[in-house]
């Protein structure tokens, strides 16, 4: 794991680090397969697109909370046009969505906790640590029209949760496809897949779709439970992840300056 530390201490030249970062991305691709392939054997959950949320105990917990972590996402769109875009702040979501319909406001992500938005959301916050081996958390906000094409997850060590937020009408019109089942979200209620089927997601209406948008760490047997500990602790010091925080923070202080200068003038006035 040495050279993977060595990576993440780099000096912060913008092209170099990019670079690093899509190599890093690639690299990966190609070295997890055969690996992937045995976790989906491995699987305590089986292997399959989507799965049934009964089998998942904690879910039910955020469903009975969802109206909690509804109220605090209000709070958190009311800025909604200042919030990043996706691949501002993870770059291999480029080859997705270039423009500003596909908004995020991150949480936690592989051992990274953003403080200051955690302060703004301190039950959704609480209610993601109570996850069993969650590893990212975040809002995921698509605005009307978006449609992200078919792409994949990049690692089968970790599975996919989503809770309905903020679902506009008619539900019909905004869903998403894994491998070959399509799904439609709704307030309150939970949905868990693999993302590493190919999977689509659009909303084809005229409002604000909004879930909570969880990765957690597969079920899996040993010894496949500790090789995936390994993957999933080199994942978290890599240059991609590391980039992403540095992405972040550089909003948050963009963020909180505008804030600022917001407050400022209304005190002003």
């Amino acid at each position: 794991m040495g050279h993977v530390l060595a990576l993440c201490s780099m000096p912060a030249v913008p092209g170099l680090r990019d670079r690093v970062v899509e190599l890093t991305v690639a690299f990966g691709e190609r070295a997890l397969e055969p690996l992937e392939r045995w976790l989906g054997r491995s699987s305590l959950v089986g292997d399959k697109p989507f799965f049934e949320v009964d089998e998942f105990i904690w879910a039910a917990g955020l469903e009975a909370s969802w109206q909690k972590i509804r109220t605090e996402l209000d709070a958190v769109l009311e800025d909604q046009a200042d919030l990043p875009n996706f691949q501002d702040i993870s770059v291999d979501q480029a080859t997705m969505t270039t423009d500003d319909r596909w908004k995020t406001f991150f949480l936690y992500g592989y051992g990274f906790a953003a403080e200051a938005n955690i302060a703004r959301c301190p039950q959704t916050a609480k209610l993601c640590r109570q996850i069993p081996g969650m590893k990212t958390a975040f809002f995921s906000i698509l605005a009307p029209g978006k449609h992200l094409p078919p792409h994949r997850g990049p690692y089968k060590g970790v599975m996919r949760y989503h809770l309905g937020l903020l679902i506009p009408e008619p539900a019909e019109q905004c869903g998403i496809r894994v491998d070959t089942q399509t799904r439609h979200w709704a307030e309150g209620r939970s949905m868990i897949f693999d993302d590493t089927y190919e999977h689509e997601a659009w909303n084809d209406t005229d409002g604000t779709r909004v879930v909570l948008f969880v990765d957690f760490v597969r079920p899996l047997r040993q010894p496949a439970r500790l090789l995936n500990w390994l993957v999933l602790w080199a994942i978290a010091y890599s240059p991609f992840i590391s980039d992403a925080k540095r992405r972040h923070n550089d909003w948050e202080k963009r963020f909180e300056q505008l804030r600022a200068g917001r407050a400022g003038a209304g005190a002003a006035s």
